[in-house]
């Protein structure tokens, strides 16, 4: 009977478990810090050129390289967040105005078309009367049991918002390592890979690194131009809440659902309130936005990775969907990895069928 190691069936198999449970223990530790990681390393690959660029400039010192990304980085959170604050404190007294106003003079009577809404028209119908009967006062009366729901929800908001401010904080930082410390980093996951994979796996890392900067230049670049020219053209056409709007468009844009969402309303919005030039003015204004994405976004991905434009699209869509905001790029990789490694394996099978030919044919 052969009782070496590798036919020990008892401790091949403690020997598995105690891996698995020391993979899985340390994923349990490092769980907070996961997500803050992945979103690092999206960023440092993204931005490597950029970090480059900068300690070529001064005087090759990489720590000083590292100081502007970081504050650059930071600044990324702080200028949206002044802007929304500044946005809130703009209109804070015209919302409370129309609140006022509405709250005396009561509910206007639910247009004709409500009721036509199909599965729920009749019962917004009702409840809009009923709300209309009962006046300011019965419908403060109503809303009163939902007031302590309404305050544990905002507090449920501003946790969440602390929790995403600690996470990009924590995310800033990490990424600040992979910029100091980066050329380590990527020859380990190299070797990793080809410990793993061979030659292959060295490939498949280049691979989602070009992916990761595709995603990057075409969707996010993209959508960030986009946004910029439908914000641009809200603000001359004097649309309200055009800095919301622009946030807007670009969530949309993001999610590959374009801009049309938001500017054809503002348009529609233009001309029913009567001012036809600026309606005109934002529909023509309108194009530049929601055409560009057909040739800056391919232009752009092509400038990150040799890869197919559907390819990234459907990572882009199916990540968002399946993983949220991380996947934008976590899809478009594992598409491409597969890709490459399903191209590559039948490129290795076509070259063996044709080796095989190769000497019956003489």
């Amino acid at each position: 009977m052969d009782t070496s190691p590798r036919n020990d069936l008892t401790r091949v198999t403690l020997g598995v478990l105690f891996i698995g449970g020391l993979i899985f223990a340390a994923f349990w530790v490092l769980r907070p810090f996961i997500a803050a990681t992945i979103w690092a390393a999206m960023i440092a690959v993204t931005t490597w050129p950029v970090m480059r660029w900068f300690e070529q400039r001064l005087w090759g010192r990489r720590s000083l390289a590292v100081a502007v990304m970081t504050l650059l980085l930071l600044l990324l959170l702080v200028a949206p967040l002044t802007l929304a604050v500044g946005t809130i404190v703009t209109y804070a007294d015209d919302i409370i105005a129309q609140t006022t106003a509405l709250t005396r003079r009561g509910l206007p009577p639910p247009p004709a078309w409500v009721a036509d809404i199909p599965l729920a028209g009749d019962e917004i119908a009702a409840m809009w009367n009923d709300a209309l009967a009962s006046g300011a006062s019965g419908l403060v009366t109503r809303l009163a049991p939902y007031a302590d729901d309404i305050a544990k929800w905002f507090v449920a908001q501003a946790g969440s918002f602390g929790f995403a401010f600690v996470q990009f904080l924590l995310t800033a930082a990490i990424t600040a390592v992979m910029w100091a410390g980066g050329e380590g980093a990527a020859r380990e996951l190299r070797r990793f890979a080809v410990r793993l994979a061979g030659p292959q796996g060295d490939g498949a890392v280049t691979l989602g690194g070009q992916a990761i900067r595709a995603v990057a230049l075409g969707v996010g670049v993209t959508a960030v131009a986009q946004a910029s020219l439908g914000g641009i053209g809200l603000a001359i056409a004097g649309v309200p809440f055009a800095g919301l709007l622009t946030a807007l468009m670009l969530l949309l844009c993001i999610a590959q659902l374009g801009p049309l969402l938001v500017l054809v309303p503002a348009v529609a919005w233009m001309y029913s309130k009567g001012d036809h030039a600026w309606g005109t003015f934002l529909l023509l204004w309108s194009l530049i936005p929601v055409t560009m994405d057909n040739v800056l976004r391919p232009w752009l991905i092509r400038k990150g990775a040799d890869l197919p434009l559907l390819l990234i699209l459907a990572g882009v869509i199916g990540g968002l969907l399946a993983f949220g905001l991380i996947g934008l790029f976590i899809g478009p990789v594992l598409l491409a990895i597969a890709y490459k490694l399903l191209e590559d394996w039948i490129a290795a099978g076509t070259a063996t069928a044709e080796g095989s030919k190769a000497p019956s044919a003489r």
